[in-house]
């Protein structure tokens, strides 16, 4: 049940910084909404996920991942393309990510 907690704080903080971009543009209720209660959800789910988690692990998948997602939607939502640099940082990080579940031993598997 770790992962799947993980994999939904990870799509409520994605969720909520998707909403902040459309919030930028003026305050609005819908997308309002969305940031606050995605950020809550995340960080409820993130401390679930800390329960068995080790914190330096969970927060590094959490933040890595919901970076990689974050750049992937805004090039895709928003028409903000990553150029060769921004895409190589990014694959830096999802490798991290990969290192930390397939290679480390101190992650739940």
């Amino acid at each position: 049940m770790t992962y799947i907690y993980l994999t939904l704080a990870i799509v409520a903080e994605v969720a909520a910084t998707m909403a902040l971009k459309v919030l930028s543009d003026g305050v609005r209720l819908v997308p309002l909404i969305m940031v606050i209660g995605g950020y809550a959800t995340a960080f409820t789910f993130l401390c679930i996920v800390l329960r068995t988690l080790p914190v330096g692990i969970g927060y590094a998948i959490w933040a890595g991942l919901g970076t990689a997602l974050v750049v992937l939607f805004g090039a895709i939502m928003f028409k903000q393309m990553p150029d060769f640099w921004a895409l190589t940082g990014i694959g830096l990080i999802v490798a991290g990510v990969v290192c930390i579940n397939v290679l480390s031993k101190t992650t739940v598997h």
